[in-house]
C-alpha cells in the first residue's frame, strides 16, 4: 500500500467519524458505537475489505490514546468538583473492579467452563469503566447529575483503569507462568499504585512549572510543549515501575487546577487531540475484529454483557456506596454509567499477544460485551437519569478552570511602578498571585508598550496599567506593599 493511498484511506475514515458524529443528536447514538462501526465496515469483511490483523499496532494505539485520553479527562476535572466525593471515587475505582472481576469471573468460569485464572482474567478485562467511553458519552449526550454524581462517576472511570490494567498482565503471568501465585501480585501493585500516584503529582506541578517558565515565540509551541510533557509522564512513570495511566490521570488533574500560561489553548488543544485518539482507537480496534467471528460467540457474549450490566456492575457499586450512604437510585445511576468501551478491548490484545489459551474466544466476547454496553448504557443514560430523577436541571459549565478575568463597570484604573529592588522582578506575571477581579493591560516598558500574557517576565522600571473592581483593592494593597510597588495615582487603592 503506497503512502498516498494509506493517507487517503486515513482521512477519508477521520472524516466519516467525524461527519458520523452529528447523527448522535438526531438519533441518540453514541458517537464511539459509531467509530466501532466504521472501522468494522472498513474491515476486511466489510465494505472497504482493509485486512488488519495486527495486534501489537492495535494494543499500541490504544496505549497511547489512553493516555492522552486520560490526561485530558485530568485537565476537565475541577478538583472542588471532585474533593467531596474523592474517597468514594478511589473506593469504587479499585474495591469496586475487584468485586465486579470476582462476580464475572466465576460467571465465565460456569458458562465457558474455564479455570479459575482464565474465568477471572475474562473478569479482569472487561472490570473497570472506560474514560474514554464515559466521558464523551457523557459530554455527548449532554448528562448533568445531582448530589455530586458526575465527578464521581467522571473520578471513578479515570482512575479505575491502572487495577484493571494490573489485574489483566498479572494474571496473564500467572497463567502462562505455572506455579506462581496470585499472592505476589500483591507487593507490585502496591508498588505500581504509589509510584504512579506520586509520579503523577510531581509530573502534575513539573509541567506547570515548566509552561510558567519557559518563554517560548509562538503560542502554538506551548500546546505542543504539553504533549511532550504528557508523553514523558507516562515512560518515565511506567519505567520505574509505577503505573503510568494513573499517573497522566493525576498530573492531568493538578495542571488543570493550577495557574497556566495559555491555559484555555492548551485545554483546547488536548481536547482536539483526546479526540483524535478516540476515533483512532475505535477505528483501529473496528478494523481489528472479524464480524464473523462474533456470530458463534453472540448468545454467551450477550449472557455475560446481561450479567454485568445488571448484575456483577450494580452490586460491585452497591457494595462500595452503601457504606457512604448513598441512595438506591444514586447507587443505580453510578451502576448504569458503567459503561465499557476500547479499554477492555486494548486489555483483550495482552493475552493473544502473550499466546493465552482461549485468548481469541476472550477477545471476541469482550467486542460483544463493549457493543452491547456502549449501545444499552450509552444511548439510554440520559433516560435512566430522568427516570430516577438524578438529572441536574441547569448544565454545568463546559470549561470550569478557563480563567476569565471578571472587569467591571465600576473597576479602578490603577497605575504602578515596579522598583529595581521589588521581588517582582524577573518574575512570571502569572506568579505575582493576582486575585481574580484584576488584569494588567498594559506594560510600558521604555518607549514600547507591551500587552501582557500570563508568561510575561517584569523588568525593573515597568510602568503597570491595572484595572482591578472594589472588592480585590485590599488584596491588592497587601501585594503592593510588600512587592515594594510605588503607585503613580496613590489614592486609587483607598
Amino acid at each position: 500500500m503506497s503512502v498516498e493511498f494509506l493517507l487517503l484511506i486515513t482521512g477519508l475514515l477521520l472524516a466519516l467519524s467525524i461527519v458520523a458524529t452529528r447523527t448522535t443528536s438526531h438519533f441518540g447514538v453514541p458517537a464511539l458505537l459509531l467509530f466501532l462501526g466504521i472501522g468494522m465496515l472498513a474491515g476486511s469483511e466489510g465494505l472497504g475489505q482493509l485486512a488488519f490483523s495486527d495486534y501489537q499496532l492495535a494494543q499500541t494505539v490504544g496505549v497511547v490514546a489512553l493516555v492522552f485520553i486520560l490526561f485530558s479527562g485530568g485537565l476537565d476535572t475541577c478538583w472542588g468538583a471532585i474533593r467531596p466525593v474523592f474517597i468514594q471515587g478511589l473506593v469504587l475505582a479499585n474495591v469496586g473492579v475487584l468485586v465486579s472481576a470476582l462476580l464475572l469471573g466465576g460467571f465465565a468460569m460456569l458458562l465457558f467452563d474455564f479455570d479459575w485464572q482464565t474465568g477471572m482474567l475474562l473478569g479482569a478485562i472487561v472490570s473497570s469503566t472506560d474514560a474514554a467511553a464515559v466521558f464523551a458519552v457523557m459530554r455527548d449526550r449532554g448528562v448533568h447529575l445531582k448530589n455530586n454524581l458526575e465527578p464521581l462517576i467522571e473520578l471513578e472511570s479515570g482512575s479505575n483503569d491502572p487495577i484493571a490494567v494490573f489485574l489483566t498482565l498479572g494474571l496473564v503471568g500467572l497463567i502462562m507462568t505455572p506455579g506462581s501465585s496470585l499472592f505476589d501480585l500483591v507487593p507490585s501493585f502496591i508498588l505500581q499504585m504509589a509510584v504512579g500516584t506520586i509520579g503523577g503529582w510531581l509530573f502534575g506541578h513539573l509541567i506547570v512549572w515548566a509552561v510558567n517558565r519557559i518563554s517560548l515565540q509562538q503560542e502554538g509551541l506551548y500546546v505542543v510543549f504539553t504533549l511532550a510533557l504528557t508523553l514523558l509522564s507516562y515512560a518515565t512513570v511506567t519505567l520505574m515501575g509505577g503505573n503510568g495511566f494513573l499517573a497522566v490521570y493525576l498530573a492531568g488533574i493538578v495542571v488543570g487546577n493550577r495557574n497556566l500560561v495559555h491555559k484555555r489553548s492548551i485545554m483546547r488543544f488536548h481536547d482536539g487531540v483526546a479526540w483524535l485518539m478516540q476515533i483512532a482507537m475505535f477505528l483501529s480496534l473496528g478494523l481489528l475484529v472479524f464480524p464473523s467471528a462474533l456470530i458463534p460467540v453472540a448468545p454467551q457474549g450477550l449472557l455475560v454483557a446481561i450479567f454485568l450490566v445488571f448484575i456483577a456492575r450494580p452490586l460491585s457499586v452497591a457494595v462500595v456506596l452503601l457504606w457512604f450512604r448513598r441512595s438506591l437510585r444514586e447507587i443505580f445511576m453510578v451502576g448504569w454509567a458503567g459503561l465499557r468501551g476500547a479499554v477492555p478491548i486494548v486489555l483483550a490484545t495482552f493475552p493473544l499477544l502473550a499466546g493465552v489459551p482461549h485468548a481469541i474466544t476472550i477477545f471476541n466476547v469482550i467486542f460483544f460485551v463493549v457493543l452491547v454496553s456502549v449501545t444499552l448504557q450509552g444511548v439510554s443514560i440520559n433516560w435512566v437519569a430522568r427516570w430516577l430523577g438524578v438529572n441536574a436541571e441547569r448544565p454545568q459549565s463546559v470549561e470550569p478552570q478557563v480563567y476569565i478575568p471578571e472587569v467591571r463597570l465600576n473597576s479602578r484604573v490603577i497605575e504602578a511602578i515596579i522598583p529595581a529592588e521589588s521581588p517582582l522582578v524577573e518574575r512570571a506575571l502569572i506568579d505575582v498571585g493576582l486575585p481574580r477581579g484584576v488584569l494588567v493591560v498594559q506594560i510600558q516598558r521604555g518607549e514600547t508598550p507591551i500587552i501582557p500574557s500570563g508568561n510575561t517576565i517584569l523588568k525593573a522600571n515597568d510602568h503597570l496599567l491595572v484595572l482591578a473592581t472594589p472588592d480585590t483593592l485590599p488584596v491588592l494593597r497587601e501585594i503592593y506593599t510588600s512587592a515594594k510597588v510605588r503607585l503613580v495615582n496613590a489614592g486609587a487603592l483607598g
